[in-house]
This record gives structure tokens, sequence and C-alpha cells, in this order.
């Protein structure tokens, strides 16, 4: 579903930001967030698993993390945290371990069955997207890479508030 505002700007808009006209680019970028907000609820129901989890095994992936410093990267408190790590060591997906530096402390470390889970799910996807970005020439891919990077910042203004 392509958003209003990229397909009929309305008159304030157009007032406000004065060069701003719809475009299939625009268009495409505004559908490509829509896909792209919809996907983790889609993808978390078919694994069987929150939202939640999904982001949680996405940020371990890249990392092992404390139960806090995961919270923060999910933006939940601690104790939603706590269960949500509890759901997954549950499943197979993550484990506790003892912190490499304090023993006090435990980080989650997802494991090979929830790194399995993760990319299986997404595997079609990244496949799809392996071979899309393969078709192109080197030039159209630093007008792709300069668009979205562009696209990117102009989004991130609004984050630095």
């Amino acid at each position: 579903m392509v958003s209003e505002i990229s397909t009929q700007p309305s008159e304030a808009l157009q007032t406000a930001v004065p060069r701003w006209r719809p475009s299939r680019s625009l268009e495409a970028l505004q559908e490509l967030l829509d896909v792209g907000e919809a996907l983790p609820e889609v993808v978390a129901r078919r694994a069987g698993m929150s939202t939640t989890e999904l982001h949680a095994l996405r940020h371990l992936s890249a990392e092992a993390l404390g139960p806090v410093e995961l919270a923060r990267r999910l933006r939940i408190t601690s104790a939603a945290s706590s269960g949500v790590v509890d759901r997954l060591v549950a499943h197979g997906h993550a484990e506790r371990r003892p912190h490499p530096d304090d023993g006090r402390r435990t980080v989650v470390v997802v494991t090979d069955s929830g790194r399995a889970e993760v990319i299986g799910w997404l595997r079609p996807m990244f496949q799809s997207l392996a071979e899309l970005e393969g078709s192109l020439t080197p030039d159209e891919r630093a007008v792709v890479e300069r668009y979205l990077t562009g696209a990117v910042e102009a989004m991130r203004t609004l984050l630095r508030g």
C-alpha cells in the first residue's frame, strides 16, 4: 500500500516543500518502508514467536548482549527483556552464559538453531535481493546506493529531532 503523502502531496506539503513532487521512486520508497514495517510481524508469526523475540534474535545474531543491553536495544524494560530471553532459551534459540569479564553477570548468545531459524525464514528475501543486486551494473549500484543513503539520512533528521 502506498501512502497518501507520496502519491498525492497535499497543498500544505507542496507549500512547505516546493520541490516535492510525486514520483515513481518516491512511491517505491514508501512501498519499501510499508513492506519493511509489516515484514517482522509476518516472519515472527510464521516462526511462532513475537516480533520482539525476532528483533532480539537479530540483535543477538550480531553480538552477545547482556539482558539489560538487549532491553535497551529493543526499547523495552529489563523485566520484559528477561521474559523474551526466557522464551528464546526455552525454544533453544538462545543461551545464557557467564559474562567473560564479570562472573556476576550473564550474556545472551544466539544458538546455531536460533540463527538457522531466522536465516531460514529470511532466505527467500535474501536470495531475491542478491539476484537483484547481481543484475545491476556498478554504475546502477552507485546510483541506488546514493539514493538509499540519502533517503536514510533524510529520515535520520527526524530521529535527531
